[in-house]
């Protein structure tokens, strides 16, 4: 967005802002209602039910909304009326992502959570150029150029948020590795009396922290093949061995203080078609954040297993005690690797569970969160084409499942 934004008072026309969370939909009624009429959904259907009997101007859309996507929604708004001016809201999202919302000649892309001067200057735009669209009658045309400048322009604006990000998930590596150096000097701490068993023992532990080390250049490549995507998909990984480091990440990690861990890994391995650092990370950051739930001493387990029949998606509804990700774009095909990580903490409040996959949005002291991990988890989850679930209540717990496609080990 370019230039200062128009004046809102000068400004007159129909907002339509469709969330599944009736905070920001309710939030944004309150913004906008002195300069608009403001129409309010909760999913893709009802939207559509009022694009047909009203005269949309502007739709603000949340990029996740169940069983249809935001970039779906918009291609069928589109065909309701081709001059609708659209603004996009994600947590966190991909470039391919951008470029679906471009091409439907989204007019904004605003990462959540939103600042008010932000949000208020996207609506002003997009409200100009549909302005424009009406005096003209003619349909824009973007050339490639102007295209690729407006997704270079995007990926700009959330680049505070991806060096946020690698800083996040380099902090498990990093640790583990602190971890066991300190391990290592203790046990050599005397050379005279260091022992067979010792070189043993710090020759593990040095393959141990070569992998990490190699986790931290693989977090780097990551990040940059966000910003420059690459069109090979990564090779097929053991889920057992992820399995493996992940445990011995979380031996020598503070999170693990006084609390109970339990991992069981697969009877009969599957390969995942993922990068091993991804899941490694997923995985980490979910057990992280069921060790700090609480800082009372509680049981963290995490179970493997493998499903033999895909998912009833039509099934799978959020409620007050239950959250599904990303089963718009999850690869629903059996067999699929099932991995579930519970505590038996104090749960998550229903008011809360909405939340708590909004980049920056944490309960927890600044010492031990950043509000960054389980935002992460989904964008991962995304990029794999797996799905996840959260179930919780309160007094009982918390239990986190991801569903990633598999297949038998070669």
């Amino acid at each position: 967005m370019q230039g200062d934004p128009i004046p809102l008072t000068k400004i007159r026309g129909t907002i339509l802002v469709v969330d599944d969370e009736d905070g920001p939909r309710q939030s944004l009624r309150a913004v906008f209602k002195d300069d608009f009429n403001v129409l309010t959904a909760a999913d893709g259907p009802a939207a559509l039910d009022l694009a047909k009997s009203n005269q949309i101007d502007v739709t603000v859309l949340d990029i996740r909304l169940g069983a249809m996507s935001g970039i779906e929604l918009l291609e069928k708004l589109k065909l309701v009326d081709p001059s609708i001016d659209a603004v996009m809201m994600t947590a966190f999202e991909t470039t391919e992502t951008m470029r679906q919302a471009m091409s439907l000649r989204a007019c904004g892309y605003i990462t959540k959570p939103f600042e008010l001067h932000t949000m208020r200057s996207a609506v002003a735009n997009a409200m100009l150029s549909r302005a424009r669209h009406r005096a003209s009658d003619q349909t824009e045309t973007k050339t490639g150029e102007a295209f690729q400048i407006k997704i270079q322009d995007q990926i700009s604006a959330t680049r505070a948020d991806i060096y946020a990000s690698i800083i996040h998930d380099m902090n498990g590596p990093l640790t583990a590795i602190s971890g066991f150096v300190q391990l290592m000097s203790e046990r050599l701490s005397n050379p005279a009396e260091v022992s067979s068993a010792d070189v043993a023992f710090v020759r593990e532990r040095l393959g141990t922290v070569y992998r990490q080390v190699n986790n931290c250049v693989e977090i780097s490549r990551r990040y940059l093949s966000f910003l420059r995507p690459r069109s090979d998909s990564p090779s097929p990984i053991s889920a057992n061995q992820v399995l493996n480091d992940l445990n011995q990440l979380l031996i020598v990690h503070p999170s693990l203080h006084h609390h109970r861990f339990s991992l069981r890994a697969l009877p009969q391995d599957l390969a995942v078609r993922i990068n091993s650092t991804d899941l490694v990370q997923i995985l980490l950051n979910l057990v992280v954040n069921a060790l700090q739930c609480s800082p009372h001493p509680h049981l963290v387990q995490v179970t493997a297993s493998a499903v033999a029949f895909p998912l009833d998606v039509a099934s799978l509804k959020d409620g007050p005690h239950d959250r599904f990700l990303n089963l718009e774009n999850f690869e629903n095909a059996a067999p699929l690797l099932a991995v579930a990580v519970r505590d038996d903490g104090p749960g998550i409040p229903e008011e809360l569970l909405p939340k708590i996959f909004q980049p920056y949005f944490t309960t927890k002291s600044p010492a031990l969160g950043t509000g960054l991990g389980l935002s992460i988890v989904q964008r991962l989850l995304k990029e794999a084409k797996g799905a996840l679930h959260v179930h919780t209540r309160l007094a009982e717990g918390t239990l986190f499942t991801i569903y990633l496609p598999a297949a038998p080990l070669p």
